[in-house]
């Protein structure tokens, strides 16, 4: 059941306009938005509530968005797209990595070597979803489809070869993510973001494969002090995708102005300002890991750089075999995310 909710804006007002045939008052409809990072985190300060506040505005105070941060509403971050799904909420902004497989056709962009940056990624994702990604999203309304600047290595160890990271456990946000670690000789261990300071500090894991923009909300600046890219034009190792999706039900009771302003908020008409935000936003957190002087940077070789494109073959070939699996044209949706990243780098 859908928890969207109406409240009166002025419960007086409704008594007399019954008692004196006045107008009936405006209603405020509530829709309840969740996700699984804190509320010091870019993610919700640059992106969340300014993107809320601007459909508030535009509905004119018809629409007010609540914001749960930290699962405050309780579940844990994998079960936000259930929670969407099923009404518990309304709206959530999530990874679909929690959950490895549950949403495969977006992972052409997690594929190794594919992403190039934030902004590219996910004015590309926007002409992909249309052709690909109906059987992903059939359960819920989509608001934006979109990636992250990119991660790296951000390890307690120096990593500046693939022999570095032998026997390592590291952090991954997919399950790409966790086959790359895994075919490059560390071990690949899915986690979700708000467990990584508890598994670096208890030394469960010895690294993580993060952007820099969240690291000062999860303390990896405390916990890691080695930071490490690779050579060429694509410095990161892949990204992740971000699903920011609204109950059906809670879209389809909206009037149709409110439905409107939804529309006007969602998909192409936010993905330039979602993907230069999550360009933007790498500053501070690379600003915050610099300024600590423990800290190393490091850039591997463009040898050791080959390696990790050698060992990812078999993970693209591994993804291509699992949606064969499902009936997905792995081979056409991997060209088509390739091609549309080519196409929007370009502008």
């Amino acid at each position: 059941m859908s928890i969207l909710r109406k409240s009166i804006v002025t419960g007086g007002a409704i008594l007399a306009a019954g008692a004196f045939g006045a107008p009936a008052v405006a209603q405020t409809v509530t829709l309840k938005m969740m996700t699984f990072v804190p509320p010091i985190s870019n993610p919700v300060k640059t992106f969340l509530i300014p993107w809320a506040k601007k459909v508030e505005a535009a509905s004119k105070g018809k629409l007010k968005i609540q914001g749960y941060w930290s699962m405050q509403l309780g579940g844990k971050a994998p079960q936000l797209m259930d929670q969407v799904k099923d009404g518990v909420v309304d709206i959530v902004w999530t990874l679909p990595g929690f959950t490895p497989g549950r949403m495969p056709r977006s992972e052409p962009f997690e594929l190794p070597f594919v992403h190039r940056d934030a902004l590219s990624t996910t004015l590309a994702i926007q002409d992909y979803q249309a052709k690909w990604m109906g059987p992903d999203l059939k359960d819920y309304h989509p608001l934006l489809i979109h990636a992250h600047e990119g991660f790296l290595f951000m390890t307690k160890k120096p990593v500046k070869t693939v022999a570095d990271l032998k026997g390592m456990k590291i952090r991954a946000a997919s399950r790409a993510g966790v086959w790359l670690l895994n075919a490059i000789g560390a071990t690949g261990v899915g986690m979700p973001l708000p467990r990584i300071p508890a598994a670096l500090s208890k030394g469960v894991i010895g690294g993580v494969t993060v952007t820099y923009e969240i690291v000062p909300a999860i303390k990896v600046p405390d916990l890691v002090s080695n930071y490490t890219t690779v050579s060429g034009e694509q410095p990161r190792l892949g990204t992740n995708i971000f699903a920011f999706l609204m109950n059906k039900n809670s879209y389809a009771k909206l009037p149709a102005d409110l439905k409107k302003v939804i529309d006007d908020h969602s998909g192409k008409n936010i993905a330039k300002w979602a993907g230069e935000n999550w360009i933007e936003i790498e500053k501070p957190g690379i600003a915050a890991v610099k300024k600590r002087k423990k800290n190393k940077f490091h850039v591997m070789s463009p040898a050791e750089t080959a390696k990790i494109k050698k060992a990812a073959e078999p993970v693209i070939a591994q993804w291509m075999a699992e949606m064969k699996k499902i009936g997905a044209d792995g081979p056409g949706m991997l060209k088509d995310a390739r091609a549309l990243i080519a196409k929007y780098s370009k502008k």
